[in-house]
């Protein structure tokens, strides 16, 4: 090798960035970071579960508390989490007072529910989903997420036709909600 090319290759070796933190599966910063990454998108998801948004928040917290001890163990954290966030939400009362003041804010100084503030656009459709029967909200939540209809059959334990079915009324239902289908415009 030339003395050239060692100069090359040692600028090219000293270049490279820095190696990142190792991110162990089952790790606390493994956690943290899934926390941080989706916290929002699990509040959303209870919301259109038909929960308020500190209903959300609340039921979203309550699975990350569940799942932290168990982190290394769960081998599907984004459906777990949303399975054990819809029954914390389910477990909630309706009796409970509204809180009056803020909710606290985090260690870092961010509200949680500051992620989660809807425009317009949103809070119409999160209305039109709370007027969804229960099941075909439970599965456009599912979908709103990213899951397949065969992912949402094996987390809600009803066969893929079931889903099909309800998604497509819940589809159709949103569509005349929100004005969407040409017959509705005045």
């Amino acid at each position: 090798m030339s003395e050239q090319q060692a100069l090359v290759q040692k600028k090219s070796v000293t270049r490279q960035a820095p190696a990142e933190v190792p991110r162990a599966p089952g790790s606390r910063l493994d956690f943290a970071l899934f926390y941080s990454e989706h916290l929002a998108m699990l509040t959303r998801f209870v919301m259109r579960l038909g929960a308020s948004p500190y209903e959300a928040a609340e039921a979203a917290h309550v699975a990350f508390v569940e799942a932290f001890p168990k982190w290394s163990q769960i081998t599907t954290p984004r459906a777990w989490l949303r399975t054990v966030a819809a029954r914390a939400f389910l477990r909630q009362t309706g009796l409970r007072d509204q809180p009056t003041g803020t909710v606290p804010d985090q260690p870092g100084g961010e509200c949680p529910l500051a992620a989660v503030v809807l425009k317009d656009e949103e809070q119409r459709v999160y209305a039109a989903l709370g007027m969804l029967p229960p099941r075909q909200r439970q599965v456009m939540a599912w979908h709103l997420d990213g899951f397949s209809h065969s992912e949402i059959s094996d987390q809600l334990g009803i066969t893929v036709e079931a889903v099909r079915q309800n998604y497509a009324r819940a589809r159709a239902a949103l569509k005349r909600a929100l004005g969407l289908v040409a017959g509705d415009q005045p």
